[in-house]
């Protein structure tokens, strides 16, 4: 019994683990506890196992190095993480949220399903400058879920569609479960970030296309923002006659600047193109010269700050001028700048944006360093081999790898975290993943994908707490229209998720079946079969093309006689009257040297 239980130990304490977090004990601590644990069992059984057990009391002085080491303490990698939760609480303190969805509804209104189109553009956007899906699903909620019901959307899809656009901050960069994976994995954020980058995009339009679907199929679900709604009139055509003149003005400065700056032309036309055009939209704004509609100056107003942000970060990234932890520092910087512009920055706006982000960054910490102790002694029972072995010999080759996987972690995303998940399980399948050849970047975005559905599986979804937290619990009356509004139950918001997590896992199987939407971040692929290598000849050499005899050749020359009395096997004369020495007769190879 005791060879049994030593030479199956890691399968015990992987068991053991799952164990204690089913009966809620924190995660950071079941994985310390859990090491710590199996760690004494292991060095007193270690005589028994056969020597599948390799733990020693003197291998407890590795832990200090874990912990202080370039994998938890000196990781800098993860200091992104508290840059880029800094930046998503000060942006959602500024009111950004509130402005966008209020100037998109506007710019939508007018279609049916219009406020929810809305909320999927503004939570893509809020995805790609918060990276928070607390802050984007709290903040949308808040703002956006009470004039849905004011206006008579389906509570279902209402609820759906703000948890759903919430999530999106787990995919679209800077994701930080992007960061999370890309230190597990042992790759580039940057790299990450850009293979992630259109799976999220495709995702936020399949979530549109969903929504035009049942705009077609339940017209009464969604319908249009009424007329008296549309506080800032129409003006779509001065809005689209003021982007082609920001086109007009980036391809002429284009045009200028490309002699000069070469590949960089293109991003510095745009960004004054960009410039240009919100200068003369503040200024339309401020004078009344009224050039521009009003919904034309709000959009343009409201819109290009945000985008601007987006670029400061991400754009940098993906061009290679900052790491992703210099991009967080800017993109905190350029929060609080936005915040002070719009006079939001205060003191509580700051302390709030601090506590959130010092116990999201301590959350992490301690999940990080009770994932090193675990690891240390679930190594040291070979229960990375373990794992290995039961991943790869599963039937199928990589797509059997591929789908077992997916479910593990879509199950397991019921009830663990996205950190979780992370620090746990994204560990033990990397070196399956390799060994099979799979590409890690791609692997750890299709994990990002799965993982995201963890924010919405019913009953636990992180997303919808946070909606449950913000939505109507009794009847209230709306200010506006004066009517007595009926509550959001827990229900319906379960029952507008489902089609979402539908969707969710629609992508997990596009992302396996079309691999290129990652892959592109390796840039164009080039075919070594197709490499030509040529050799010029050299003018006034005289010498033949390769691979021809050394007499042919067009260019060719008779070969010239030894000049007389010049014997090559003499030493060199530089001009004294030594006589020729007799030449040398050649050696005998087949006796051996005498040194003679």
């Amino acid at each position: 019994m005791i060879e049994f239980i030593a030479q199956n130990m890691a399968p015990i304490m992987f068991a053991s683990l799952i164990v204690f977090l089913l009966f809620g004990y924190p995660v950071a601590f079941s994985l310390a506890a859990s090491g710590l644990a199996f760690f004494a069992i292991g060095v007193e059984l270690a005589p028994f196992s056969g020597g599948s057990i390799n733990l020693s009391w003197p291998l407890l002085w590795a832990l200090p190095e874990n912990f202080y080491g370039n994998r938890v303490m000196s990781n800098d990698v993860l200091l992104a993480i508290p840059f880029f939760t800094f930046m998503g609480i000060v942006l959602e303190r500024s009111g950004m949220a509130e402005d966008l969805l209020d100037t998109v509804g506007q710019l939508f209104g007018p279609i049916r399903g219009g406020l929810a189109y809305a909320v999927i553009f503004v939570g893509a956007l809020l995805a790609a400058t918060t990276g928070v899906v607390a802050a984007s699903v709290i903040a949308m909620g808040l703002i956006s879920l009470p004039i849905m019901l004011r206006y008579g959307y389906d509570r279902r899809v209402a609820s759906g569609v703000i948890a759903a656009s919430g999530t999106l901050a787990q995919i679209i960069p800077p994701s930080l479960v992007l960061i999370v994976l890309a230190d597990q994995l042992g790759r580039s954020v940057g790299d990450m970030y850009a293979g992630a980058l259109i799976p999220g995009l495709v995702l936020t339009g399949i979530y549109m296309s969903y929504i035009l679907v049942m705009s077609i199929i339940r017209p009464n679900s969604m319908p249009a923002l009424p007329l008296q709604a549309r506080t800032l009139g129409h003006g779509v055509w001065s809005l689209i006659a003021a982007l082609l003149v920001a086109g007009v003005i980036g391809y002429l400065a284009f045009r200028y600047l490309e002699p000069t700056q070469g590949t960089d032309a293109d991003i510095l036309a745009a960004t004054i193109a960009v410039i240009v055009i919100y200068v003369f939209a503040v200024a339309d704004k401020t004078i009344g010269l009224n050039v521009m509609s009003r919904l034309a100056q709000q959009v343009v107003i409201v819109l290009i700050p945000p985008l601007a942000l987006i670029f400061l970060v991400l754009g940098t990234i993906f061009l290679g001028i900052a790491t992703p932890t210099e991009g967080g520092a800017m993109g905190a910087v350029g929060a609080l700048i936005m915040a002070g512009f719009k006079r939001r920055l205060t003191l509580d706006v700051i302390k709030q944006a601090l506590a959130s982000t010092t116990r999201l960054s301590s959350f992490v910490l301690f999940i990080l360093i009770g994932a090193r102790v675990f690891s240390l002694t679930f190594y040291g029972v070979n229960g990375h081999l373990w794992v290995e072995h039961l991943l790869v010999s599963l039937p199928g080759g990589e797509l059997g790898f591929l789908i077992v996987v997916n479910i593990l972690v879509f199950v397991l995303a019921f009830f663990l975290d996205f950190f979780e998940l992370a620090f746990i399980i994204v560990p033990l399948l990397a070196p399956a993943a390799d060994k099979l050849g799979i590409d890690l970047v791609w692997f750890g975005v299709l994990l990002g994908v799965n993982m995201q559905t963890s924010f919405m599986h019913p009953p636990f979804g992180f997303a919808l707490f946070y909606l449950r937290s913000v939505a109507a619990r009794v009847p209230y009356l709306d200010r506006i229209t004066g009517k007595q509004i009926a509550p959001v139950t827990t229900g319906q918001i379960y029952w507008g998720a489902v089609p979402f997590v539908c969707i969710q896992v629609l992508m997990i199987a596009l992302t396996i079946a079309f691999p290129q939407m990652v892959m592109h971040y390796k840039g164009k692929t080039v075919d070594p079969s197709t490499i030509e290598i040529k050799v010029p000849e050299l003018p006034g050499m005289g010498l033949p093309p390769l691979g021809s005899p050394p007499d042919a050749g067009a260019g060719a020359t008779p070969a010239q006689p030894t000049a007389p009395g010049t014997d090559l096997s003499q030493p060199p004369n530089f001009g004294g009257d030594q006589p020729n020495q007799p030449a040398q007769p050649a050696p005998d190879l087949s006796k051996p040297p005498s040194f003679n």
